[in-house]
């Protein structure tokens, strides 16, 4: 048997958008100096390094805007608003830095040939994606074989990770099959019928949802076997999901753990901790820089809205489960916490309108600046937690305590993948991706994780 089907992974979708978008670019340029009179971006010799330009400011604004999200790219209307900031952005920085850029045209007619030409073409090349690569020809169909206990959570998260990764059946293996369950669009099959399946639904990849290995029959075991000599990628569960969720799932982790968790060597590479700690300290002392320059606005409306301290310090746990103290603008009400410890969650009374302002803008964080400086925290890494929930939520979460054998960051990857976390179940989502970010920590990711950063600061997110 023949696996021919046509899919493209998600790295291979995320290249293919912004290859498109620099081809797309360049071509609709190109085009409008032909046709129309347009000669403020020329495709000369000499003029190879404004191109490089407009390509990485591309490849930036685009990054920071969500232009690659895979999600937001399956559907026009989502995207529409991240094109035209991308593009109103990189031509604003494109026509501000003359110096490696062509000089400002004398008709400021070819600036809007300029700037339309490239709205334009990304808005063409999207539809295109969007007709021909998000489109059911090119879809990722999956088998999945094992226990149903857990398969809803495991398709909901394959979901929102990949829309074109679709699930088309599954085979229950639970020892006691007291019903058969019914999924929206995906249809329960035999252990005969694997093979069957396999054939007709031009099926991509098998992945195995088990706990226990002995679920596992010898039917089944010797039909995988049959289909791997075939050619047929069969994978197991936590590798898809963290491939595809970007994210540990450590509550399927079971007594064989040690097999999901060959942490990052940069954790130990001293090379990647000294940079890491270099631009720690840069990055820190122009924050804390910047963080003066707003101190008189803050002072000002503390002393009118919020009414009581500026600061506010707060135990939390570091690496290796040290307790450290960290400062914040205040942004509750005095004596928020009568009554003991409680989560903080939105649309908090206790949160006062200035504090609110503090939150949004991020500025309530720039004190945090300090505890990076004096070697407490990092840049990135898994936000801190108070020591209370960190006993509280190692009772509930499985290996919670193993996000301490770094050191905590002001953004991390839970930061700028999921929501605020006020109950056990954010905790445990962020958890997975902080595990994740120790697991693959590197350069590039953290490169990344600011990038995103970014995102999440301009889009309002994380509060």
């Amino acid at each position: 048997m023949a696996y021919t089907g046509i899919h493209f992974n998600i790295s291979e979708r995320k290249i293919l958008l912004r290859i498109g978008d620099i081809f797309s670019i360049l071509g609709m340029l190109y085009f409008s100096s032909i046709i129309f009179d347009f000669d403020y971006f020329t495709f000369d010799k000499g003029n190879w390094e404004s191109i490089l330009v407009l390509i990485v400011y591309v490849s930036i604004f685009g990054t920071i805007f969500e232009l690659y999200d895979l999600q937001k790219s399956s559907k026009i209307d989502k995207i529409a608003t991240s094109i035209v900031f991308t593009v109103s952005i990189t031509v604003l920085f494109y026509l501000l830095t003359p110096f490696i850029t062509p000089i400002l045209p004398d008709n400021r007619l070819q600036i809007l040939f300029f700037y339309f030409a490239i709205l334009i073409a990304l808005f063409l090349w999207r539809i295109l994606y969007l007709t021909f690569v998000v489109s059911p020809r090119f879809y990722k169909k999956v088998l999945i074989i094992g226990e149903i206990s857990n398969i809803e959570i495991i398709i909901e998260a394959f979901k929102k990770s990949d829309p074109n990764y679709k699930i088309i059946g599954f085979i229950n293996c639970e020892i006691n099959k007291f019903q058969s369950l019914k999924f929206n669009g995906i249809k329960e099959y035999k252990a005969n019928q694997i093979y069957q399946v396999t054939k007709e639904e031009n099926i991509s990849e098998i992945v195995i949802a088990s706990y226990n290995s002995e679920t596992i029959t010898s039917e089944i075991y010797y039909i995988l076997i049959r289909l791997l000599e075939e050619g047929l990628p069969i994978k197991e569960y936590t590798q898809v999901y963290e491939e595809l969720a970007h994210r540990i799932p450590v509550q399927f982790v079971g007594k064989d753990f040690y097999k999901y968790f060959p942490f990052s060597r940069s954790n130990q590479n001293k090379l990647y901790l000294f940079f890491l700690r270099f631009f720690d300290i840069l990055i820190s002392f122009i924050g804390t820089l910047t963080g003066v320059i707003f101190l008189p606005i803050i002072l000002v409306g503390n002393v009118i809205a919020n009414r009581g301290p500026l600061f506010y310090t707060q135990e939390r746990i570091g690496k290796n489960g040290k307790i450290f103290k960290i400062f914040k603008y205040r942004t509750m009400v005095k004596n928020a916490e009568k009554s003991g410890a409680v989560w903080a969650k939105k649309g908090d009374v206790r949160i006062t309108p200035f504090g609110k302002f503090l939150r949004y803008s991020r500025l309530d964080e720039t004190p945090q600046f300090i505890n990076i400086l004096i070697g407490d925290m990092s840049l990135i890494g898994p936000r801190p937690e108070r020591p209370f929930f960190v006993k509280e939520l190692s009772k509930m979460l499985p290996f919670y305590e193993t996000r301490h054998i770094i050191k905590p960051g002001l953004t991390g990857w839970a930061q700028v993948k999921t929501r605020y976390g006020s109950s056990v179940d954010d905790s445990l989502l962020k958890l997975q991706y902080d595990l994740y970010y120790i697991k693959h920590r590197s350069f590039f990711l953290d490169a990344n994780i600011l990038i995103k950063t970014l995102s999440t600061v301009i889009f309002f997110r994380g509060q």
